[in-house]
């Protein structure tokens, strides 16, 4: 399971990010978080989509975190790379 957070400037984009989460079976747990809840293949195809879809895209003021309950990592797209701390102490 992993949970996506974003924050999207670009109204368009945000839209067709939500959209594409969703068709991928994503839940949405408030405005701009999901989880997803899928086996690892459809896993990393969310996160390849991302980031050959979306990322390139993105302005210094958008974001995306990825936090993934097996791997207790956060993967960090957009503005979010610029931050050097980790969000989560496992």
């Amino acid at each position: 399971m992993i949970i996506i957070s974003y924050d999207i400037s670009d109204t368009k984009l945000r839209t067709r990010f939500s959209k594409k989460l969703t068709k991928h079976g994503a839940i949405r747990l408030q405005y701009s978080v999901y989880e997803v809840n899928n086996t690892t293949r459809q896993i990393d195809n969310i996160i390849t989509m991302i980031k050959n879809q979306f990322v390139p895209k993105f302005t210094m003021d958008d974001s995306i975190l990825i936090f993934s309950a097996e791997n207790k990592t956060v993967e960090k797209f957009g503005n979010a790379i610029h931050r050097d701390k980790d969000l989560l102490c496992f």
